[in-house]
């Protein structure tokens, strides 16, 4: 009987000991979130895409994705418990590979003749973002973010069939996690962005040499560019 009891107790004791550690956990950097700013820098990779409205009978598509690097840096100012403003320049390098096909003209083997351009784009962006933060727990505090980011197109060359405008305008919306480190804090961001305007620029089609691709060129009306963006912000 007291072998039980000294058993029931030692199982007790046990188990409120890994309870106390799994409850109690060190807090890393508890007062940081209390700065009124905070900086650091950001690397990533993106996924770069064009949405096309063309003329019949071409057709054009980002046929597939291509992922890109990211590296930036970071400004963020604490305006509550909960809600950061955030601006974050960065440059985002990639590129999209876009496909048209004439759906009036086949080739040799009887498929859609094609065009294929690798366009390739360096961005310089800079985001400004509403931080929406949910109460700190342990080590970890989740996250979702929204706002608009104006882009400045740094790379075009004359002669390709598509060309995009100097400046874009896209929408932000994305969620993270802040995750204190004894060191520094790292916040992995997941966040997806639209254009929020057509971005194709025309002035170059007349100058085109080559009569296909201004072919190709005139048949697209419209185009809105979107990305996917992972990064990771060291604070």
């Amino acid at each position: 009987m007291r072998l039980k009891l000294i058993t029931i107790i030692a199982a007790i004791t046990i188990a409120t000991g890994c309870l106390a550690q799994r409850r109690y956990v060190i807090q890393h950097k508890p007062y940081i979130d209390l700065r009124p700013m905070h900086f650091g820098i950001s690397v990533g990779m993106n996924l770069q895409d064009i949405e096309f409205k063309t003329d019949a009978p071409i057709v054009c598509d980002a046929d597939r994705w291509n992922a890109g690097f990211s590296v930036g840096v970071l400004a963020d100012m604490r305006l509550s418990n909960n809600l950061n403003l955030r601006i974050s320049p960065t440059m985002h390098f990639g590129s999209k590979h876009i496909k048209f096909m004439n759906l009036a003209e086949m080739d040799g083997e009887g498929k859609p003749k094609s065009e294929i351009q690798d366009m390739k784009n360096t961005y310089l962006a800079v985001p400004v973002d509403l931080k929406f933060s949910s109460q700190r727990w342990n080590n970890i505090r989740p996250y979702m973010m929204a706002g608009v980011s104006p882009m400045l197109n740094l790379t075009n060359k004359s002669q390709e069939i598509i060309q995009l405008q100097r400046t874009d305008l896209m929408l932000e919306v994305g969620l993270g996690c802040d995750l204190y480190l004894p060191f520094f804090k790292l916040i992995p961001e997941l966040k997806f962005c639209y254009g929020l305007g057509n971005r194709i620029d025309r002035s170059h089609i007349d100058d085109l040499k080559d009569d296909t691709k201004r072919t190709y060129a005139n048949s697209v009306r419209s185009g809105h560019t979107k990305m996917i963006v992972l990064t990771f912000y060291f604070e």
